[in-house]
């Protein structure tokens, strides 16, 4: 028996067409369901020869551009856009520009789930969006601050408590940036990031001296090692997810190590 094949962006585009609705002074007599290859084309402002080629899977991969025109084409949601550019560039779509995503209720209350674990969740640009009572307490008072300064960059570079509650300062800073400029890449690199690095190109050194490494990292997993002023010294495990239905918020959950470490956790929470 012959397995399976997955799916192909000719498949994908056929079967996407077929679930639309001709526009309304359309002709009435068609064989089948669905807008026609020419409509579609003409939606997407691109040749009808060259997209009957896309569904017979003869027309090489599409730029990001017309990948765009045909998802508006298609009338795709946010996971038909990203399977479009999956199938089309085996990679996801960048981020679609917008405001930041709001923080739903069931999300906070994710985080509120995890009483002896610090959990933040962040924007591209790094900031704080959405954090736990034990972020609070082992991280920084979040909801004390105001919105502008709950950004974990401005904090690294601008901030000198950071150098003493980081016991390695320079390769957290070094991991911020570099996811940084990943995230801000994938999101298209939007005013507001540039914004926020020419600002701290102009007041920080040490920015800039890392900024000019162009040092590229992905969220992954690795530790953290903190200055506590109520436990000292203490080695969190950080491990990022991103955040599904909520495009560009990625959830960091810090969690100790060392036994010792998680029952002293637990004691100041508990206090």
């Amino acid at each position: 028996m012959q397995a399976a094949s997955g799916p192909s962006l000719g498949g994908f585009l056929r079967d996407r067409r077929s679930r639309l609705q001709p526009d309304a002074n359309a002709p009435s007599r068609r064989r089948t369901p669905g807008l026609r290859r020419e409509e579609v084309a003409a939606r997407a402002a691109v040749s009808v020869t060259w997209y009957t080629w896309l569904e017979q899977g003869r027309g090489g991969s599409p730029s990001e551009e017309v990948l765009e025109r045909l998802a508006s084409a298609l009338e795709l949601d946010a996971v038909g856009r990203e399977m479009l550019f999956f199938l089309a560039q085996q990679r996801p779509p960048p981020i679609a520009p917008g405001p930041t995503p709001t923080v739903t209720p069931a999300l906070q209350r994710v985080l509120d789930g995890m009483p002896n674990t610090a959990a933040i969740v962040k924007t591209p640009c790094w900031d704080v969006v959405a954090w736990n009572r034990a972020a609070t307490r082992l991280l920084t008072d979040y909801a004390a601050l105001p919105a502008r300064e709950r950004n974990v960059l401005r904090m690294l570079f601008c901030d000198p408590k950071s150098r003493t509650r980081l016991l390695d300062w320079e390769e957290n800073a070094r991991f911020v940036l570099g996811v940084f400029r990943i995230d801000v890449t994938r999101s298209g690199g939007g005013d507001e990031a540039q914004a926020l690095a020419m600002e701290l190109q102009q007041t920080s050194p040490e920015f800039c001296r890392l900024w000019a490494e162009n040092e590229v990292r992905g969220h992954g997993i690795g530790r953290k090692r903190l200055q506590h002023p109520t436990l000292g010294a203490l080695t969190l495990e950080y491990s990022a997810f991103a955040v599904d239905g909520s495009e560009g918020l990625s959830m960091i959950v810090f969690s100790p190590i060392s036994q010792p470490d998680a029952q002293a956790i637990e004691r100041l929470l508990a206090g």
